[in-house]
């Protein structure tokens, strides 16, 4: 930016939502502009959430701008489409920062600004979280605004309804803002999504109600009972639109409303905050990706993104192999092809775990449930209990939220049911609520199911085809980003059961890593040997069950031995070694364990995350020298 457009600026004048609200309202759709502009150019450069940012600014200036920020307080459902409101909040000079090491966050964080009321990255939590925060301060004798905005895909959460469902009981004065663009990540599902869809207050709803109030123009006493229904609670708009739903839980009704017209969400939001009493619901159509032009025609392809280029939308060509996910989807298509009792849940993240080309395939056996992971979970096991072999496609942070259903509905009846675990570990610039840094720890606790991990993309596959012929639950966690490279096995093979593989001998410690650490350990090792250390590395491939056998005899034989995870180290693959050493009985080697450490990890570049936490090929090194000293 020269010094001219500096000086025409509005956004480089916005310190705080003070500065916007000593803004005329004429000023406000130059300011916006300039809040897409910055946006798009950032996201551009470091990745990021694009279209549902560009959907809500706005939104987000009418909120900051008629709200008393901080002292009201707003909470951003997930959080993905805070970049607005994080210029506008005091860090328009770091937004270049954004989601780089110790930069920005993606998502609100209440460490970073008082405007970030509520730590947010998991869908559906707005509504609680605000009702929470709006009977807290009650309780202190505050009186200030509380307002949730929610989307309509996290609105198909049930958590959403648990939280309308007591605000409407508790009769407080929330205010939940309904941001509906029809889409969450991908195209909402189910009858609920359709129901808050904005076809309700489209032409043919528009046309109704015109036909009615003609109608009844010409009916003798038409007037009247037109004017009744207006003034009733049951009015046309309450009867069709969405707003029967909220007001059958006891929230005020207001709109739909255009979510792009600033004089009617500021004319609105102040009537809410100035009039109502009671919980609120505001109802906004919004655009996702309003602004730029590629992100408005393919939202789903810029919901999360990686950097492009501004003039095309084209991403920027990161050359390497497949990854991961693509792998999965790909071999999923072709155990599909060959087994027709083979099925595929995710919880509205088709494209994300890599089920796209499977849905486009195999429509009837492909289930998109929305965002609803508990539900997917139970549904598979429903589809296992009439013989077929259900795969659920699911982030690791994700498969958190649907812990009790993998106990209680999938392991404890002992079904088939296959958890296909994308972005195990690390997932780098989102941060926190997505890193899938506990999967291991929660999973390998719980009775009959079988826990994997594979060291590379072809055993990916190899592992899925196991999973498929075993008779009950099994959950493979494999990473975020590219695969290795390696050469993909023509024939798919059975992995014979709980067994590891012995990848290199040697006489003076035994590293023991497993899945996506199993490559640094063998360059380590490489290492270790010119410094005249000989190091054996067994690829555990089962995290539960151990293969004792192996894992045993080389540690007794060694003597010593390294694990490493990308987990957790609390009640990790480390943890379940040293509890097989202890079983076993008799000289328990000395045992260094590393993996992730008791905190959260920030976001930043994963390969720099791996380093920090001591993870990486040259720390796996250092801590063999160690334990050889």
């Amino acid at each position: 930016m020269n010094a001219t457009e500096a000086n025409n600026s509005l956004l480089e004048r916005i310190d705080s939502p003070g500065d916007l609200r000593k803004l005329p309202v004429e000023k406000l759709p130059q300011l916006a502009a300039e809040l897409r502009e910055r946006i798009v150019g950032t996201v551009a450069v470091n990745g990021g959430h694009l279209a549902p940012c560009l959907g809500v600014v706005e939104l987000t200036l009418a909120l900051h701008y008629i709200f008393n920020t901080p002292a009201d307080k707003i909470i951003w459902d997930v959080g993905h489409q805070c970049y607005a409101h994080k210029l506008l909040t005091g860090r328009r000079d770091r937004f270049h920062t954004l989601r780089r090491y110790q930069g920005i966050s993606g998502f609100p964080k209440r460490e970073e600004s008082e405007y970030d009321s509520f730590d947010t990255g998991h869908s559906s939590t707005s509504i609680s979280a605000a009702l929470g925060i709006a009977v807290g301060a009650e309780l202190k004798g505050e009186n200030n605004k509380t307002i949730a905005v929610i989307g309509d895909g996290s609105m198909t959460g049930g958590l959403a309804f648990e939280g309308l469902n007591q605000a409407g009981h508790l009769d407080k004065n929330l205010i939940v803002i309904l941001n509906d663009n029809e889409m969450s990540i991908s195209p909402n599902v189910g009858a609920l999504s359709s129901f808050l869809s904005r076809k309700l207050t489209g032409r043919t709803m528009v046309r109704i109600k015109k036909e009615m109030e003609h109608f009844l123009k010409n009916y003798r006493a038409g007037e009247n009972i037109l004017h009744l229904l207006k003034r009733s609670e049951e009015s046309l708009k309450g009867f069709f639109t969405p707003g029967m739903l909220f007001e059958a839980l006891k929230f005020k009704y207001v709109g739909p409303i255009p979510g792009h017209k600033l004089d009617i969400l500021l004319e609105t939001l102040r009537n809410v905050r100035d009039f109502s009493e009671g919980p609120a619901l505001v109802h906004v159509l919004t655009t996702k990706g309003k602004g730029y032009a590629p992100a408005e025609e393919r939202p789903g392809d810029f919901h999360g993104v990686g950097p492009f280029d501004i003039a095309t939308g084209k991403p920027v060509p990161t050359p390497g192999p497949p990854s991961y996910t693509k792998v999965f989807g790909e071999i999923l298509v072709e155990l599909g092809q060959a087994d027709p009792r083979l099925t595929a849940i995710t919880a509205a993240m088709p494209v994300g775990t890599g089920l796209g080309e499977f849905a486009e395939k195999f429509p009837d056996r492909f289930f998109d449930v929305g965002i609803a992971e508990q539900h997917a979970v139970t549904f598979a096991a429903g589809l296992a209990c009439e013989g077929l072999r259900p795969v659920v496609a699911v982030y690791s942070t994700f498969l958190q939220r649907a812990f009790d259903q993998v106990i209680h509905d999938v392991c404890l009846p002992n079904l088939p049911v296959i958890f296909a675990i994308d972005r195990g570990g690390v997932v780098g610039d989102d941060g926190p609520t997505h890193h899938g840094v506990f999967d291991i720890s929660f999973l390998r606790m719980i009775p009959n199911l079988l826990l994997l991990a594979p060291k590379d993309e072809n055993e990916l596959r190899h592992m899925l085809f196991t999973a498929l012929n075993c008779p009950g639950p099994v959950a493979i966690r494999y990473p975020r980003g590219s695969g290795l490279g390696v050469e993909r096995d023509a024939d798919l093979r059975k992995i014979p059961f709980g067994k590891g593989e012995l990848l290199r001998e040697g006489n003076d410690l035994l590293l023991l890593p497993v899945g996506n650490r199993v490559y640094p350990a063998l360059e380590a090792a490489e290492g270790l040997a010119k410094m005249g250390i000989a190091a054996a590395v067994i690829n555990p491939r089962f995290i539960k069950p151990l293969d004792g056998e192996l894992i045993c005899h080389w540690a007794e034989k060694t003597g010593r031995v390294v694990t490493v995870e990308e987990n957790v180290r609390s009640g990790g693959f480390g943890s379940a070694v040293l509890e097989l050493l202890n079983r076993r009985g008799g000289a328990c080697p000395r045992v260094k364990i590393l993996g992730l450490p008791d905190r959260f990890l920030e976001h930043g570049d994963q390969e720099k995350l791996r380093q920090l936490a001591g993870i990486d090929a040259a720390a796996i090194s250092a801590a063999a020298v160690e334990i050889m000293n």
